[in-house]
This record gives C-alpha cells, sequence and structure tokens, in this order.
C-alpha cells in the first residue's frame, strides 16, 4: 500500500512537471512563429532587393515548427490530466517531428545568413531605378528603406551622385528620405551632407536580416533542451504507466 502510495504521488509529480513543460513549450512556438513572421514582413517590404525568395523558407519552417509546437504543447496538458497509452505515442510523435522541422530551420537560416551579401545585389539595380513618384514601386521601396532604417544610397549618400534621377533633378540633392530627422530644414541638398544619414541601405539591410535569422538560428537549442526535458518526463510516465489487469474468461 505504501509502495502504491508512493507510486501516485511520483505521477502526479510528473505530471505537474509535464504540464509546466508543456506551458514553457507554448512560449517557445510562439518565439519561434513571432521570428518567422517577422522575417516574412520584413521580406515583404524589401523583396525588390532580393534576387530570390529562398531566404523564406527558414521562415516557412519555423511557422510550421511553431504550429506544431503549440499542438503538442494542448497535447502534452492533456496528458497531464489524462492516462493514455497512444496519445503518449503520438506526443513522443509530435516532439520528433518538431525537432526534425526546427533543425530544417536553422539550418536554412544558417546558410541564409551566410548568403544575405549576395542576396540582396540587385539593391544598386533598384537605385539606379529610383523615380521618385510614390506611384512607382522601385522608388517607394527606396524612400520606405532609407527612411525606415535610416540610411542612404547603396553605401552612403554619394552613391546618389551616379543615379539617373540625380542627373535629371539638376545634379543638386538626394531625395528627401535620406534626411536624417533630427534635422527638419533638411531638404536633401549636398551643400550640407551632414544633414543626411551617413550609412548605406546594404550594410543595414544585411543587419536586419541576420538579426531576424539568428533569432531562428538560436530557437533550436532552446526548443531542443525542453524536448530533451519533455522525453524524459514521458519516458517516466510510460515507466510509470500502471498495468492493466487481465481475467481469464471462464467457460460456461
Amino acid at each position: 500500500m505504501l509502495a502504491l502510495k508512493m507510486s501516485d504521488h511520483r505521477r502526479n509529480a510528473l505530471k505537474t512537471v509535464l504540464q509546466l513543460m508543456c506551458q514553457l513549450l507554448w512560449v517557445v512556438g510562439l518565439v519561434v512563429g513571432l521570428s518567422g513572421v517577422y522575417l516574412l514582413m520584413k521580406y515583404r517590404q524589401s523583396s525588390l532587393f532580393f534576387s530570390h525568395t529562398y531566404i523564406t523558407l527558414p521562415a516557412i519552417f519555423a511557422l510550421s515548427s511553431a504550429a506544431v509546437l503549440v499542438v503538442t504543447g494542448c497535447l502534452g496538458s492533456w496528458l497531464s490530466l489524462k492516462d493514455s497509452t497512444c496519445l503518449q505515442g503520438l506526443f513522443v510523435y509530435l516532439l520528433v517531428l518538431v525537432f526534425c522541422l526546427e533543425s530544417t530551420a536553422s539550418a536554412l537560416a544558417y546558410f541564409q545568413s551566410t548568403q544575405v551579401d549576395s542576396e540582396i545585389a540587385p539593391l544598386r539595380g533598384v537605385f539606379q531605378k529610383y523615380a521618385g513618384s510614390r506611384q512607382d514601386p522601385n522608388s517607394h521601396a527606396v524612400d520606405a528603406t532609407q527612411a525606415e532604417l535610416q540610411c542612404c544610397g547603396v553605401h552612403d549618400y554619394k552613391d546618389w551622385l551616379d543615379t539617373s534621377w540625380f542627373n535629371r533633378t539638376g545634379g543638386h540633392s538626394v531625395p528627401h528620405s535620406c534626411c536624417n530627422s533630427t534635422f527638419t530644414s533638411c531638404n536633401g541638398t549636398l551643400d550640407q551632407p551632414w544633414k543626411l544619414y551617413t550609412q548605406g541601405c546594404q550594410m543595414k539591410l544585411e543587419m536586419v536580416f541576420q538579426f531576424v535569422l539568428s533569432f531562428i538560428i538560436w530557437g533550436s537549442p532552446l526548443v531542443f533542451v525542453v524536448e530533451i526535458a519533455l522525453f524524459l518526463t514521458i519516458a517516466q510516465l510510460m515507466r510509470e504507466q500502471p498495468l492493466m489487469e487481465y481475467q481469464v474468461l471462464g467457460k460456461n
């Protein structure tokens, strides 16, 4: 009787740990999902600057992993309230699936982080097509990027001197989106270069995507640590599973 009580206390403790770990799984899934969404949002804003769409692959796998993480967390919470060998097996299967998805997302994010500089090679071409019109997609993308990232030109404001737009407008100023927001009197003229953003957009754009990709890369170790703890917990629960009692049916 004493051994049975100790076994029940042990199972209750394991179920409490499982419940807490599943809640942590939800948090991790939220972080992974948000990193994927943020990467897709940034790509949508800067899609004209990329030669391929491959950089969105880590985001797709991260979102898939986040969805499975949430489902796994819900299933684990249900297992902390009810014993079911079948659901425990499904829970382990989902953990393995998350491992595969998250590993793929992390590997793709790492690979893309080493290719960001070559992926945004069309950046200079988009700046060359600048027309100064809000209806023009190239012009809108350039102005939005310069204003948001606080940059000017590809490497610096001098890149505008080689554009056709600069020559057509008289060669005296750069787009107003190059103006440093701290100088309200800035109108983009080159006789006051200190009022312009000093850094180029290529470096700023690379930094933004490197930052987002690093979230996906470092999200994987966090997921793996939580998964290991869950594997150990569910394994102990399966070991502590009470044996089903069988009775031999008597012959009538």
